[in-house]
């Protein structure tokens, strides 16, 4: 298939009449500088960037959007009205819901889902038959949805640290380390999926397990929370002495595979051992908004030597360009300073280098090789018209979006996706899960 882009942001930033042919899923070839093409084509208006990498999600949690944003009280009162979700799922009402968070994620230019599961076994104990009967509904929602997932199979054994886990914990846990291992084991190969792996918290897994976990890890992608809030670093001194981050640092769960998330309340010292192991750092602005987490040292780590990366976490918003956006308004925020990052930082963080740290390496570029993920943005609307190129993503809304395409295959137009009537479905999902007991 041949596509004429009218403008298109290449690896060197945004370039004028891109031609562009997909093979197989792939991209064949990128000439930008190219004459309109004769035969048959598709015309792209707008600006068309890479397909965006959502690297931090719980799909569960979108059933909670508007519905706690009213509550008073904390990130720990929140995460109990979670919990309480979280009590409700079953494998066919999670393939239902993440169906639909998945095909919301598609139409909002999302090719790729990092979803950070732990929502392993039945509510009231036991286990299903198949005991990935949860990440399967994951992964069969993210195919019907047109998207690629990378399943973050969490490891989660304790209730914090050197406590039980309460009743809903218990759905989230293996009981050992080795059950967590046999069972991610039975999990098969599929071409949309990535198999990776988290580590719930520093709260949720006993330091005897951290160096278990990183030699079967290898370098394979693992994510982790990261000190979101101040009560687990706190915790953590108290058990331990040390904050999280060197506490994973003196267990080797620190490297280039590793994903910090949140990373919000750091020390001087946590941002250059995060920085000189090469961690990525995930953030995810509006989820830390609406928990009223705080603001982390984005520019720091990004000066330290990680690479960034954006999330939607708790769904709140489902929306990589106000992730991206934020990220650098944050920033401003915190130091009464503009300019903490370039539109191509931003746009990278949000595609290539989210990509990478998913595990998709062939992604998330416009260039020839890379997988044929292109969303575009129309230059034509009250948000966008009379904005410079390089600065539309900065200035653009998700409802800008006109054509999602991932690894060649068209998945919505104009914010409609191609196969789910995408808020019939959320709404009918999420009703019938606050309908029950």
């Amino acid at each position: 298939m041949k596509y004429f882009a009218q403008w298109a942001w290449l690896e060197s930033g945004p370039h004028a009449n891109v031609l562009i042919e997909t093979k197989a899923g792939r991209l064949h070839s990128v000439t930008p500088g190219a004459e309109v093409p004769t035969g048959r084509f598709k015309h792209l208006y707008g600006l068309t960037v890479p397909g965006f990498a959502n690297v931090h999600s719980h799909a569960f949690h979108r059933a909670l959007r508007g519905r706690a944003w009213t509550d008073g009280g904390t990130f720990w009162t929140w995460r109990e009205k979670m919990y309480r979700l979280a009590h409700k799922l079953d494998p066919d009402g999670y393939y239902r819901l993440a169906r639909a968070v998945y095909a919301e994620m598609a139409q909002a230019g999302i090719s790729c889902v990092g979803e950070f599961h732990y929502l392993h076994h039945p509510a009231e104990g036991g286990r299903y038959d198949d005991p990935n009967a949860m990440g399967e509904a994951l992964i069969a929602a993210a195919a019907d949805a047109g998207i690629r997932i990378t399943l973050l199979d969490t490891l989660y054994l304790q209730g914090g640290f050197n406590k039980e886990l309460d009743s809903v914990q218990r759905r989230f846990s293996d009981d050992d380390f080795d059950a967590w291992v046999a069972r991610h084991q039975q999990l098969p190969a599929r071409n949309h999926v990535m198999q990776g792996f988290a580590a719930h918290s520093v709260r949720a897994v006993p330091v005897a397990h951290f160096k278990p976990l990183a030699d079967y890890v290898g370098e394979r992608p693992l994510h982790l929370h990261l000190s979101e809030q101040v009560a687990e670093n706190a915790e953590c001194m108290s058990a331990f002495g040390v904050t999280p981050t060197e506490l994973l640092r003196r267990n080797n769960l620190l490297g280039p595979n590793t994903t910090v998330v949140h990373a919000t309340h750091l020390t001087n010292f946590d941002i250059t051992t995060l920085g000189e192991s090469r961690a990525r750092a995930c953030f995810c602005p509006t989820t830390e908004i609406e928990l009223a987490d705080g603001i982390g040292p984005a520019r720091g780590l990004a000066q330290a030597g990680s690479q960034l990366c954006l999330g939607t976490d708790s769904n709140t918003f489902i929306n990589m360009l106000a992730e991206t956006q934020a990220l650098e308004g944050h920033q401003r925020l915190a130091t009464n300073k503009r300019g903490h990052f370039s539109p191509h930082y931003l746009m990278s963080a949000a595609t290539r280098t989210g990509h990478q740290a998913l595990g998709w390496d062939d992604a998330g570029v416009i260039k020839a090789g890379a997988r044929a993920d292109l969303v575009t943005l129309s230059l034509d609307t009250p948000r966008t018209a009379g904005v410079t190129i390089e600065a539309a993503p900065l200035s653009a809304s998700d409802s800008d979006i006109t054509n999602v395409i991932i690894e060649g295959r068209h998945i919505a137009n104009h914010r409609q996706h191609g196969s789910i009537d995408t808020a019939y479905e959320l709404r009918t999902a999420i009703e019938k899960l606050w309908d029950r007991n």
